[in-house]
């Protein structure tokens, strides 16, 4: 079996299209069906950005209502889940208060969805129940798939809460987005990666112009501990330059305890595909700007590793 792990779509069903097509899928009149032996994963982070928002869930749920592909979650639909959810309210004269809060950050990030799906329309309710639906994480015999990172301690923390099939419930998603509690951190790991705290005094600017106080860091790497904030970063160079040169990241407590394969979206990388370890690729070639390109791994699930270049598929429509 090969297992065609798509990256992150963001809303560009015409770039989904143009994927599934190039993998040798077809339409049947309901959804795209693999070639024999094949069978299609999202790795997260279906909406948000494009134009196309309800083609491309239409594309992917299509296929996994007809059992042909599978997903995990990315932090993208996590996000929309939190923005739509009402925070317990434990004093009726305060004013309504949303788990994710409708700031002008989160605004700008979630309008392209919103603008197809308008907020609190039968539309958004049908498409949240859906999100609802997707795991945070798989694993199978031969590989481990998640958005961000694949952490079993954060994990552990997380099971207890999750459906049997490690999805999200109602009342999770209250506990998950409370913030300095463990399932907080946790979720916080596996949807969004690790991150290390900049030094005392220094904010970094994002690309959608909020202020951060950390920076994701490559959790892949043999060594993150006593290493500076640019040896182990993960950010554009834009906000890396923000950070001098000789900032010493803090200790971080992470290790990647599996010996399988593990895939992974998130990271919004640039120029040709490899792999980022021996053990770790990602399939986000940052489909969601004009230079990027949506990205395929095949994975052959009767060989899993040694993991290469070659196996990368990416759809250039240019």
């Amino acid at each position: 079996m090969i297992i065609d792990i798509i990256g992150d779509i963001h809303g560009y069903a015409d770039k989904l299209i143009g994927l599934l097509k190039q993998l040798g899928y077809s339409h049947n009149g309901e959804c795209f069906i693999p070639p024999d032996g094949h069978r299609a994963l999202f790795i997260g982070d279906l909406i948000d950005r494009g134009t196309q928002q309800v083609a491309t869930l239409e594309i992917v749920f299509a296929m996994l209502d007809a059992g042909v592909a599978d997903a995990v979650m990315g932090n993208h639909e996590y996000n929309a889940l939190t923005f739509a959810t009402l925070e317990p309210s434990h004093n009726n004269s305060n004013p309504q208060r949303y788990l994710r809060s409708h700031n002008d950050v989160h605004n700008h990030q979630h309008e392209a969805f919103l603008a197809e799906v308008p907020f609190g329309s039968e539309c958004h309710q049908y498409w949240l129940q859906r999100f609802y639906e997707i795991p945070l994480w798989l694993e199978t015999e031969y590989a481990c798939f998640v958005h961000a990172c694949w952490d079993v301690d954060s994990m552990a923390v997380l099971k207890p809460l999750l459906t049997t099939d490690n999805c999200l419930t109602p009342e999770a998603l209250l506990m998950t987005a409370q913030k300095h509690t463990l399932p907080y951190e946790a979720l916080e790991r596996v949807l969004k990666g690790v991150e290390t705290a900049l030094p005392d005094g220094l904010v970094m600017v994002d690309k959608d112009g909020a202020e951060r106080t950390q920076v994701r860091v490559r959790w892949w790497l043999d060594e993150l501990n006593f290493q500076t904030i640019h040896q182990i970063a993960r950010a554009p160079n834009s906000g890396m330059a923000q950070i001098p040169v000789d900032a010493m990241a803090e200790n971080i407590n992470f290790a990647l305890k599996t010996h399988k394969p593990v895939f992974v979206g998130h990271y919004w990388l640039t120029g040709e595909p490899e792999p980022l370890s021996i053990q770790v690729v990602c399939t986000d070639y940052s489909a969601a700007v004009d230079s990027g390109y949506l990205t395929c791994y095949q994975l052959d699930t009767e060989q899993p590793l040694p993991l290469k270049a070659d196996n990368f598929v990416q759809y250039r429509h240019d």
